[in-house]
This record gives C-alpha cells, structure tokens and sequence, in this order.
C-alpha cells in the first residue's frame, strides 16, 4: 500500500523570486473568473494592497482576487523562543454569525496562496461560515524574511502554534492538493484541534507529482479518526481519480464526492459546487457510507461517532 505524503519542501529559490513567482502565478490564476464566481501587519500600499504582498499584486485584473488580496493580513505566531514568524491570513469580517454554526479553516496548497480562494471564500461567508484561509509556513504570503525551517515538523508546529493563539477550539480543517496531506498530519498530530476533515483533490500518496514528493513523512491512515470529506474533480489530470477512491476506502470516516467537468481545483473551477459539498458535509450529523457517487466503490459500514463541539471565533 503506498504510503501518505504529509509535506513537501519550499522550491529552491531566493526569497524575492519565490515571493515574485508566486504573485505571478496568483495573477495568472486570477485573469478570469469561473461561473459562479491579535496584532497583525497589514500596512496597505497606494492601490490598497497590503505592503508586504509584491508588487505583481498591482498587475491582477480579477475583481474576487483584488477584494480578497486586500484582505490579506498578517498575524505573528510564536512558534519558537526566537522572533516570531508572521502567518498571511484572511479572516471573517462578520461580528454576527451564529454560534451554532461550524468553524472552518481552509489551507492553501502547494505554490498556492490565500487567493486561490478568492471564488469560494466569499460563498462560506454568505452562508454565515466563520473561516480563515491560512497559508501554512512556507507556502503562500507568510514571512520568510527570517528564513525559518520549512519542514513537515516545522509546519506543524507552527499551524499549532497559530491554533492556540487564534483558534482555541476545535475546527474544521480543509486541505486541497498537498495541503489534504499537511492536513492530515495535523489531525494525528493533534486531533482535539480538529473536528472534521475536507480533502480537495487530495494529493496523499506517493504517486503523486514528483515534485511534491521532495520530502515525504508517512503516517498511517488508521490514525486519522475524524469524519473526512473527499472532493474531486472527475477530469483532475494531475491527481488520477482511483486515488479518490481508494483513500475513501482505507479512511474510517470518509465520503467521496466527485464535481463533474472540473478538474484538479473544485474551489477555483467550481466554487459554488464545492461550497455546496463543503456546506452539506458540516450539516451532516451522522456518517452515511452508502451515499456515493455511482461509480465508486464502497463496502464500508455505517459509522457515526460523536463530533467534538464547534463554535465560532469572535
């Protein structure tokens, strides 16, 4: 059986390049939109962007990834004795939202950032969702200035780190691409910090991209204890589909849900299909295991175990 993948390494690159090949591939991402479509740091350049993101920034077109790039924040988490490393987020405007309602926090994936959320973020918050969009250490808009170890370790304490100080109660944890892998890693690490699991175009094993691979840590599926769900895209060409698959049947907890015509990123391809999965998941009190897509194959059994409460932040 291939093992989990729960990281990989930060491209080689100079700091200012990789920051500039990111907001590059931000804006590239972001030229047409999809049908459907504590103490921080946040000093905002003439345009209204945030002074730390590059100035590739002035260069997107897309109106979702302008309003989100705007809301981008950085928040200082004290991962060491040492200066602390600052966090890019997004996080909820909305004082209002009602406490029964579940507490989401959404990864970024590999060479991707807070802005491949522009299209689905905004759809959790109208459904009055209170989220964060986090981009792990190494990925994204967080400080690297200081030149912090990026590994599997070191993203995990970090994220945790960032839990005890912002979050405080159990969430759930959205992982797409590499980040279902860093995900997972956190809920066996640390599974009172997680309430539920959602995985988009999940990439977990060792099949997967080579250069996703570069440092891979291995945990056992067995300790992945929380509920999951599984997104994907039916036509994903860089993840293939028996993986979906065969991560339902060897999760304890977990139902699959493909999006038809769309590819390796439901959440930018498809934004309000996957708000739609994401949001009947969260109201889903009980496991059912015999709701499947038609083609996949499941002989699993019923399981529906108590969920850790869930409130909102603020």
């Amino acid at each position: 059986m291939p093992p989990l993948l729960t990281s990989s390494s930060v491209p080689a690159l100079p700091l200012a390049a990789w920051s500039r090949y990111r907001l590059r591939v931000a804006a590239s991402n972001a030229a047409s939109a999809p049908d459907g479509a504590g103490a921080t740091a946040r000093c905002t350049s003439t345009g209204g962007f945030p002074s730390f993101l590059p100035g590739a920034v002035e260069r997107i077109r897309d109106g979702a990834a302008i309003r989100l790039a705007k809301r981008i924040e950085r928040v200082p988490v004290q991962a060491s004795r040492f200066l602390p490393i600052y966090c890019a987020v997004v996080r909820s405007n909305a004082q209002w939202l009602s406490l029964n309602l579940s507490y989401l926090h959404l990864q970024t994936s590999f060479l991707g950032s807070v802005l491949e959320w522009r299209y689905t973020y905004p759809l959790l918050e109208e459904a009055g969702l209170e989220a964060w969009a986090v981009d792990i250490l190494g990925w994204g808009f967080s400080d690297l200035e200081t030149r912090p170890p990026c590994d599997v370790a070191s993203k995990r304490e970090h994220f945790y780190q960032f839990w005890k100080s912002y979050i405080k109660r159990p969430m759930v944890l959205v992982g797409p691409s590499l980040g279902a892998a860093v995900a997972i890693d956190f809920s066996v690490n640390y599974p009172e910090a997680v309430s539920k699991l959602i995985f988009i175009g999940a990439s977990v094993y060792s099949e997967g991209p080579k250069d996703m691979t570069r440092m891979p840590k291995f945990v056992s599926y067995a300790g992945v204890k929380h509920k999951c769900l599984i997104l994907w895209g039916e036509d994903d060409g860089i993840i293939s589909s028996k993986l979906a698959y065969r991560l339902h049947q060897e999760l304890p907890d977990a139902i699959l849900r493909q999006v038809r015509q769309c590819g390796h990123i439901p959440h930018v391809e498809k934004p309000r299909e996957a708000a739609k999965h994401v949001l009947e998941f969260l109201a889903r009190n009980t496991s059912d295991k015999s709701d499947q897509s038609p083609s996949e194959p499941s002989d699993k059994s019923d399981q529906s175990p108590s969920e850790p409460s869930v409130v909102v932040n603020r």
